[in-house]
């Protein structure tokens, strides 16, 4: 499988081109934004790895031209930058996946092989599960006709489970997802979230959405 990382830092891009490839991909490393568009649109790649801040051309710009021009190679960014308005921007402009710095090595590794099992797949603008729709673009969320209004956390909470539905997520992976934290088995904030959003989302409504997976986790989904 071959990898186009696009990262302006050395030792940052050594570091990714050096890992990658003892994993097994082979590794071409673009250190401008320029560079990076150039061999992201002539190169057979499998997964793009792109930083945002970058030199000549920015991330968000080479993510546009490319999906401009059909490029449906899978994104994952790689930013600094933790605000959620930062990472719907990115999946907005048809990123696949996100990761904010720093990171655990072995988790981008899990990311890139989770894109390659997907392949080329556009994120959804609108996501439908049973007579729940979801506008990811405007952010809102309706049931049978219901507007429902949610907080930031919430809605990249729901936004996670329907993106992924029918997927049983694990706590962890919420937790890194959503808000960016490794999972203390002591902290019940995942428990917490999940509980106020199906409150809002399932509370008066039938059939339940949002079902708890014991020992394993949480899935989106409609059961009848």
């Amino acid at each position: 499988m071959r990898l186009l990382v696009v990262e302006d830092e050395p030792k940052a891009g050594e570091y990714l081109r050096k890992g990658l490839t003892e994993t097994g991909f082979i590794v071409d490393w673009a250190q401008t934004g320029t560079d990076g568009l150039h061999m992201a649109q002539v190169g057979n790649y499998d997964v793009v790895v792109l930083d945002v801040m970058l030199p000549g051309i920015d991330g968000w710009t080479i993510i546009q031209e490319l999906r401009k021009n059909d490029n449906a190679t899978p994104v994952l960014f790689l930013t600094a930058k933790d605000e959620l308005d930062h990472r719907i921007k990115g999946l907005e402009l048809g990123a696949d996946d996100y990761l904010v710095k720093p990171f655990a090595f072995a988790e981008l590794v899990v990311r890139i092989r989770t894109l390659l099992r997907r392949g080329p797949i556009r994120e959804a603008d609108r996501i439908e599960v049973g007579d729940l729709e979801i506008d990811v673009l405007k952010r809102r969320v309706m049931r049978n006709g219901d507007r429902i209004d949610l907080t930031a956390k919430e809605f990249a909470l729901l936004h996670l489970l329907a993106k992924r539905k029918g997927e049983v997520l694990s706590r962890s992976l919420i937790a890194s997802q959503v808000w960016d934290m490794n999972f203390d088995s002591d902290t019940n904030v995942v428990d917490v979230a999940v509980r106020r959003l199906r409150a809002k989302i399932d509370d008066g409504y039938v059939p339940k959405l949002i079902h708890t997976v014991r020992g394993m986790g949480y899935v989106l989904e409609e059961r009848h």
